[in-house]
């Protein structure tokens, strides 16, 4: 490429595309997703819980207030938890 000094743009030395071409490739390569095993499992999977609203407002305000208390060990467990049950499926896989 060629950096024209006067107007701060590069120019294309040899072969060019025109934005078409450019636009086509990039649709192209965009529309195809591949997932893998896993990700469509989570993605088919109906045991999703469902967002609460009142309940993420209710922390919000507890949070603004102050009142908010954050239980560590508990946020361990289920995060120890978590951690137990993705280390058992990928031993079933």
């Amino acid at each position: 490429m060629k950096i024209d000094s006067t107007t701060n743009s590069a120019t294309p030395v040899g072969e060019t595309r025109s934005r078409t071409t450019i636009a086509k490739s990039a649709t192209t390569a965009a529309s195809e997703v591949h997932l893998s095993e896993l990700a469509a499992g989570l993605q088919a999977s109906g045991d999703v819980e469902p967002f609460d609203s009142a309940r993420v407002a209710e922390i919000r305000q507890a949070i603004a207030n102050g009142r908010f208390t954050i239980n560590a060990e508990a946020i361990a467990e289920r995060l120890i938890a978590s951690a137990s049950d993705l280390v058992a499926a990928q031993r079933r896989s």
